[in-house]
């Protein structure tokens, strides 16, 4: 332990979408602003991580998530500007839900049908196609005539990586401190301020933001942590048939092809080029991050082609050329956790953006940035 304790106005805990997004624009007040994370983001052991990530102005998910999509576009365009990379690409996006049976989602039926009617209210740019039309643009989608498609102008993909690191390099040009590969072992209170203790190092802070992702499950006391699931996810990029169609013009893609929440698949147009990225989702819990598999085995992978994409996509071939894990930290209803830690008032949690987070973590970040400096109430 050391002698002597570093102090901060505001200290971000986590700097994967979140953090580093709160970061940058805490880095714009006259704070002192410290960001600590477990790992040296951008990483791979997150949730933030994997090529892309689909973002899109309609979400199924909750019809006040759309403001926060459309501003978080904004502000990708204006840290695009700013740092001289690339995160945001427009590919237009569809939604398609095979008809039979309305695919639901956390417990929200007709995921489909809410989120055209949330497009329709929120003046979202998209167009309604048949089956028979989405043939013509996009032949390897085979819907059945039952199928319904929602397009939507302005989705696209997020590059997480990229925006991960130029939100912490700007944070930092403008005086941020950045303490990487430092777990956080303990928080406590310290009159009106609050410790944190990491292996080495012992930092008080006036104010904290705790968006440790999946690791949020150790701040917790033990009755509240099933309420967090910790949900293994696997990313497959798959060849791709030659001479049958343009992947690289194809939008990024969801497929309800099922009633329950797993008989789902979404995908994008990778950026070699040379294949397309493709991932279900699950809602089993591994209980903690540390105790997740990050191999993917070869009967996986199979399983994968057998259960998801036979029959479904044509252009592809049945060959995985690597996969990927990632987590999704999941509440039963799917919504974003913000609120105070019992008994440490100075000390916001926000967690478990239940696998929809990166779209508006921009704009999640710039909220919770005026919440901790400007006493904003969210």
């Amino acid at each position: 332990m050391t002698s002597s304790r570093s102090k901060y106005d505001v200290v971000v805990i986590g700097l994967g979408a979140v953090g580093s997004a709160t970061l940058f624009h805490l880095s714009k007040s006259s704070k002192s602003i410290l960001g600590i994370d477990r790992y040296e983001p951008p990483h791979t052991f997150g949730s933030s991580h994997g090529e892309s990530r689909i973002t899109r102005l309609a979400v199924g998910e909750g019809e006040d998530y759309v403001a926060l999509a459309k501003r978080s576009h904004q502000l990708w365009r204006e840290i695009e500007e700013e740092a001289g990379v690339e995160i945001m690409s427009t590919t237009l996006g569809i939604l398609l839900d095979s008809g039979a049976q309305p695919w639901a989602k956390h417990g929200s039926e007709g995921f489909w049908n809410r989120t055209v009617s949330f497009a329709k209210r929120q003046n979202v740019g998209h167009r309604i196609l048949d089956h028979l039309e989405l043939k013509t643009l996009f032949p390897a989608f085979q819907l059945g005539s039952s199928g319904k498609v929602y397009l939507e102008h302005e989705a696209g993909f997020l590059r997480p990586e990229n925006a991960i690191r130029a939100q912490l390099d700007l944070a930092q040009k403008r005086g941020a401190q950045l303490l990487f590969n430092s777990p956080v072992k303990e928080l406590s209170k310290l009159g009106d301020s609050i410790l944190i203790r990491t292996g080495e190092r012992e930092i008080v802070a006036g104010k904290v933001l705790l968006s440790a992702g999946g690791w949020i499950r150790d701040f917790l006391p033990e009755p509240e942590r099933p309420k967090f699931k910790i949900c293994r996810q696997v990313l497959h990029w798959l060849e791709i048939e030659p001479d049958f169609t343009d992947w690289t013009s194809y939008p990024v893609w969801m497929w309800g092809f099922g009633p329950a929440p797993e008989d789902f698949i979404y995908g994008f147009p990778s950026l070699d080029g040379k294949t397309v990225k493709m991932a279900s989702e699950s809602f089993v819990d591994s209980s903690h991050p540390d105790y997740l598999s990050r191999e993917v085995s070869a009967d996986e992978q199979d399983l994968f082609w057998k259960e998801k994409v036979s029959g479904k996509i044509l252009g592809l071939k049945p060959t995985v050329s690597k996969s990927v894990v990632c987590f999704y930290t999941v509440t039963e209803d799917a919504r974003f956790v913000i609120r105070p830690m019992v008994e440490m008032e100075n000390v916001l949690l926000v967690s478990a953006c239940s696998g929809h987070g990166f779209k508006h973590s921009a704009a999640l970040g710039e909220q919770l940035a005026k919440a901790l400096s400007e006493g904003m109430e969210l």
